[in-house]
């Protein structure tokens, strides 16, 4: 639908609503409700938007140390424009009509720093300028919850009621006891046209994992985004609470949040990656692609692992990668590279968690398999056989959001990637994380040194 399109909708629409939104530096989907007038007066104005999202946590707590914007800039209005080629409609709000938004760059400057979608939109711009179109696909797994926000308050977060008990990886019989709610899932978010490739539960009391279709890696972003939200709205019209976390108990597996990602040529006839006369299947463009993602990854981990939490799931023997490995169809390594035929070769980042920003996540695969092109990289890295966790020839990931901020926030490559600017804003946050984390007391400490010491 063109523009125009778009007003004709809009004008002959039942709602006199309309939802817009955009993902903040966590990936927290931000936006509001405006009414019909105020849309397409903003098509031509544009709108104007709090910039305290950029300039906050995840539980709205500003930052001590931000640079883009502060109690220092009075947290004025940031011009923002809706992209109108991301218009959807809401199925589980009677088919509001939905879109996703942009921050525009203020006077003097190319982009917006803080700007996830901005970010992607910029390595994407690169991607096709070296003559690429890049396909890619998010893949989630995430636990569910028979609670309200209400109850998890009460219980602070204890003794929760999964969806349904025990350990039923890839069953058929256990989503049965919750088809409305696993059907939802599937026919709302097609709807919602973030149509899926796969549901299935995963091992774990209550937890589902989703793969969504491959698309252009915008496309492929903005989908991953709205499916964290989506998947959150549906449950809670079943009284299900969904939570994204990286790992939400020590004794359960860990949630990932998989990117599939391959380039094709502009025409999308020829996948890049795939050579049927080398022995391994793998293109030297591939191989260059891989060199670039295992060179650039210990400067750039928080885009892959942004909480606290990520790193609890990045340890041996729980499904998350730990060393900085690559290796075919092996579940143990950073990268899995799946090849068997044109079609679906495709190399698989497994160090990205549930919890990242799609955007951020997306955007550091591109930009460093990127970065392995330009540079030609070779990947003389062997492939890792059998155990990925043993195989430390090439160095282990950062342990923590501390060591991983200070390696990127340092990096002259995350500089390059991205961009001072943006590398600057990125980090601080994170330092902010880590700062809020050092500041509590938690209960391990408790039960460990309240009496004894």
């Amino acid at each position: 639908m063109n523009q125009q399109d778009i007003i004709d909708f809009i004008n002959q629409c039942d709602s006199p609503k309309i939802k817009y939104a955009f993902t903040d530096i966590d990936g927290v989907l931000r936006g509001k409700i405006i009414h019909r007038q105020k849309f397409l007066d903003g098509l031509t104005d544009g709108f104007g938007f709090c910039d305290v999202v950029w300039g906050w946590d995840s539980s709205d707590t500003p930052y001590d140390n931000g640079q883009t914007t502060g109690w220092h800039s009075g947290y004025p209005d940031a011009a923002v424009r809706i992209d109108i080629a991301t218009f959807r409609q809401l199925p589980w709000e009677d088919n509001m009509p939905f879109f996703l938004a942009d921050f525009s760059a203020p006077k003097g400057k190319t982009t917006v720093a803080a700007c996830p979608r901005s970010l992607l939109k910029r390595i994407a711009a690169q991607s096709q300028d070296m003559g690429f179109h890049a396909e890619f696909a998010q893949e989630f797994e995430w636990f569910n919850f028979r609670e309200t926000p209400n109850s998890l308050q009460q219980k602070n977060f204890q003794h929760l009621e999964p969806l349904t008990p025990g350990m039923f990886g890839y069953s058929i019989l256990r989503p049965s006891l919750e088809s409305a709610f696993y059907h939802d899932l599937f026919d709302l978010l097609a709807q919602f046209d973030v149509p899926l490739e796969g549901l299935h539960t995963e091992t774990g009391p209550g937890v589902y994992e989703a793969a969504i279709m491959h698309d252009e890696v915008i496309r492929a972003a903005d989908k991953a985004a709205l499916f964290k939200t989506g998947v959150k709205e549906i449950a809670y019209r079943h009284g299900v609470v969904a939570t994204f976390m990286a790992k939400w108990n020590a004794a359960l597996p860990g949630c990932s949040g998989h990117i599939h990602q391959s380039l094709w040529n502009k025409e999308q006839t020829k996948n890049l990656f795939f050579d049927a006369s080398k022995a391994d299947r793998m293109s030297e463009l591939m191989r260059q692609y891989i060199a670039g993602q295992l060179y650039c990854l210990p400067h750039i981990t928080p885009m892959f692992a942004p909480t606290i939490n990520s790193y609890k799931r990045l340890v041996e023997g729980a499904w998350a990668p730990t060393t900085i490995t690559w290796s075919v169809d092996n579940r143990t390594t950073a990268l899995r590279i799946l090849n068997h035929n044109e079609a679906y070769t495709r190399v698989e980042h497994r160090v990205s968690g549930a919890d990242t920003n799609p955007y951020l996540a997306i955007a550091a695969s591109l930009a460093s398999g990127l970065y392995g092109i330009r540079h030609q990289l070779s990947l003389d890295i062997p492939a890792s056989e059998g155990n990925g966790y043993a195989d430390k020839r090439n160095g282990i990931l950062p342990t923590n959001l501390d060591e991983a901020t200070r390696a990127m926030a340092n990096s002259p490559v995350a500089a390059e990637l991205f961009g001072t600017e943006f590398v600057d804003h990125f980090t601080r946050t994170r330092d902010w994380e880590w700062r809020q984390y050092l500041r509590q007391v938690s209960d391990w400490e408790l039960k460990r040194y309240f009496e004894i010491i």
